[in-house]
């Protein structure tokens, strides 16, 4: 029986389906898409088994809690991954003699310097999605097996640069004698019994010690969860707010009652072989922080993150024929600095 197509209509078809082909082993067709129209393969209903149609309503996973790196390193995008960034010094403060005789030379007075070189880190991770589990999943609608693996790989490299923050902020090192505390015993805050500890009068100690060097009030204390829950049940700080009608203590209770525009919680944890642990351990960071241009003058932040401009980057899927899964790669490149620390406060180990 003659066919209906034409031997061109035959050849166009072909190269049409070559094409879409190349298209899907080079990462440009969305695999669910190449599923669609059989470029990765068929299945049979019996191989419908990873993915239950009730996960098309709710999935059972895990999701980390409040990432609070920005509130103390504030992003800072760079079109290099190397360089210097323009710093200012304490020319605000000093009690220059402005007085001028007539005929005499004007005094001078220059501002900013190339400050302390940055270099960014890369960072690179995929998700992998084996074929199996892309063709299982198109058997229930809703799921985008390619999407989640992305929104995985993108939370886990956000969990690294908390992390990465967390070990420069907690680090006792990168702070003067006058910017830290190393609290014990009754001093603890979640020593409620002996009357010593004031959670309130230590971060009054930390804005002070910060006013007193920068010349501005710090904006932000970031809390470890176990500082939080401590601080909240604090019979000193309850006294203080139990006119406010409010049946628990708030973050934003606490921003009032420390006169401070932010306190957050970072609530992100990591597994540490095998055990929970809290990014911020048992910590309290009391900092300014602020991102100045040379137009302002420079502000004394305690710190930024040089990121690299247009990152975190997530590349076009492609397949990897030896793994038989398509892959989902995320970069990003980064650098936490300390950037001025006399504008940060560490109060370590505030409970026990």
């Amino acid at each position: 029986m003659k066919s209906k197509y034409s031997f061109w209509h035959i050849v166009a078809i072909s190269v049409a389906a070559l094409g879409l082909a190349f298209a899907a082993h080079a990462g440009v067709l969305d695999p669910n898409a190449a599923m669609a129209i059989g470029l990765v393969g068929n299945m049979t209903n019996a191989q419908a088994r990873v993915v239950d149609p009730i996960l098309s309503t709710v999935a059972q996973g895990y999701k980390n809690g409040r990432m609070v790196a920005d509130y103390l390193f504030p992003v800072v995008p760079v079109d290099q991954r190397g360089g210097k960034i323009l710093e200012f010094g304490k020319e605000d403060f000093e009690l220059y003699n402005t007085a001028r005789a007539p005929g005499a030379d004007t005094k001078e007075v220059q501002f900013g310097h190339l400050g302390k070189p940055y270099a960014l880190e890369g960072h690179r991770l995929m998700g992998k999605v084996p074929f199996e589990h892309l063709q299982e999943a198109t058997q229930v609608p809703g799921i985008n097996l390619g999407r989640g693996a992305v929104n995985k790989t993108q939370n886990i490299i956000l969990l690294s640069a908390e992390y990465q923050a967390a070990v420069i902020a907690r680090n006792a090192a990168n702070y003067a004698a006058s910017n830290k505390a190393a609290l014990a015993g009754t001093s603890r805050w979640d020593d409620y019994a002996s009357g010593v500890s004031d959670p309130a009068a230590d971060i009054d100690t930390a804005v002070e010690s910060i006013r007193a060097q920068v010349g501005m009030r710090p904006n932000t204390v970031v809390l470890s969860p176990k500082a939080f829950k401590a601080a909240k049940r604090h019979p000193k700080i309850i006294d203080r707010v139990k006119y406010t009608g409010r049946d628990s203590v708030t973050l934003e209770m606490l921003a009032n009652l420390f006169d401070v525009e932010r306190v957050v919680s970072g609530d992100a944890i990591y597994n540490n072989a095998g055990a929970m642990t809290d990014v911020w351990g048992k910590d309290v960071i009391v900092a300014y922080t602020e991102i100045a241009t040379a137009d302002d003058g420079g502000l004394p932040s305690y710190g930024y993150t040089y990121r690299l401009r247009n990152y975190p980057m997530v590349e076009s899927a492609f397949m990897d024929r030896g793994k038989n899964s398509w892959m989902y790669p995320v970069n990003d490149e980064r650098a936490p600095v300390i950037a001025a620390a006399s504008a940060g406060y560490l109060l370590q180990t505030v409970v026990s």
